[in-house]
């Protein structure tokens, strides 16, 4: 692995509090900026995953709806509303 050096200005008081709290995890300050930055990418890569996702879910709605393969609202209603009725009869039979 290639190694780089990065370098920052931070306030001395909060370098101090870092560098202590970092003792107390048995770590030094450097193995924990490692492991944030790490989290961190893998954080904005999961995010870009999901929003990559979520757009094209949003596109096949946009496309299935243009196209008029559209639920009338009633229909969803009644669907949900039994769906209800169900988990309060399964609800009402566990007690």
């Amino acid at each position: 692995m290639n190694e780089a050096t990065f370098t920052f200005r931070v306030d001395e008081t909060l370098k101090s509090q870092f560098a202590q709290a970092a003792k107390s995890r048995d770590r030094s300050g450097a193995q924990l900026l490692r492991d944030f930055m790490r989290e961190f990418v893998q954080h904005q890569e999961e995010t870009a995953e999901h929003d990559d996702w979520f757009r094209r879910q949003v596109q096949i709605g946009l496309t299935s709806a243009n196209a008029g393969k559209l639920v009338p609202a009633a229909e969803v209603e009644a669907e949900f509303a039994a769906r209800r009725a169900s988990t309060r009869r399964r609800l009402k039979n566990s007690e």
